[in-house]
């Protein structure tokens, strides 16, 4: 009987021990999360490589080739709106009207009054005037004196109505004797009074309406056709 026991004992614990034996490769999960934690870094490595790859898709010298063309493309556009744009100035220039008028001068001896012509351009009535009495002042012809010095300054010029005023400053380098005061005037109505519009002209020294333009003839305030 002891022996069968003993038999029996003996048993029970070699299938304990080969029951604690078989529960031993339960640990075996330890290598799993030993292999999940190598998981885990690879995927870093593989967001380094997609960051490589990003700037590598990105080529400099493509983007440097595409910005001549789209700047040649802009300079051709702008070309075209330029070449719009440059008619503008002649427009402008065409604006300024072109006229040959008559002009007065007198000879070497200051015997005769002598009428030639001279090309003007302006833009308005007013620049229209001041051209003219620029013309009094110059002579293309030898032969021909001019009857209003250059040192003869023109101030300022008013229209209004069919009246014309013009304020001057004379020096007294700039007077005449008494025949070439005569002419002077003259050669003055003759031409403004060629402009349809002015029916009156006043000539005024510094403003005031003098007496006498040189000393030597009487001035009217104002001038007209008729005289």
């Amino acid at each position: 009987m002891n022996k069968k026991l003993w038999i029996a004992a003996l048993l029970v614990t070699v299938m304990t021990v080969a029951a604690g034996c078989g529960s031993k490769p339960t640990a075996a999960p330890a290598p799993n999360q030993t292999q999940g934690a190598g998981t885990e870094i690879n995927a870093p490595e593989d967001q380094n490589e997609t960051d490589i790859t990003e700037p590598v898709t990105e080529d400099p010298e493509d983007t440097t080739t595409t910005t001549p063309g789209n700047t040649e493309g802009s300079t051709e556009g702008t070309t075209t709106p330029s070449g719009g744009t440059t008619p503008e100035k002649p427009g402008t220039s065409e604006t300024n009207e072109k006229k040959t008028i008559d002009v007065y001068y007198t000879d070497l001896e200051e015997l005769e009054l002598h009428k030639a012509s001279a090309d003007i351009s302006y833009a308005s009535d007013e620049a229209k005037y001041k051209a003219a009495f620029a013309a009094l002042q110059q002579s293309k012809d030898d032969k021909l004196v001019p009857l209003w010095a250059k040192e003869i300054e023109l101030k300022s010029v008013q229209f209004k109505d069919g009246a014309l005023t013009l304020d001057i400053h004379m020096p007294d380098t700039a007077r005449l004797g008494a025949g070439g005061e005569v002419f002077a005037i003259d050669a003055l109505k003759q031409t403004f009074f060629q402009f349809d519009e002015v029916k009156s002209l006043d000539l005024l020294v510094d403003g005031q309406q003098s007496e006498s333009l040189m000393g030597h003839v009487d001035l009217e305030h104002p001038m007209t056709r008729s005289e």
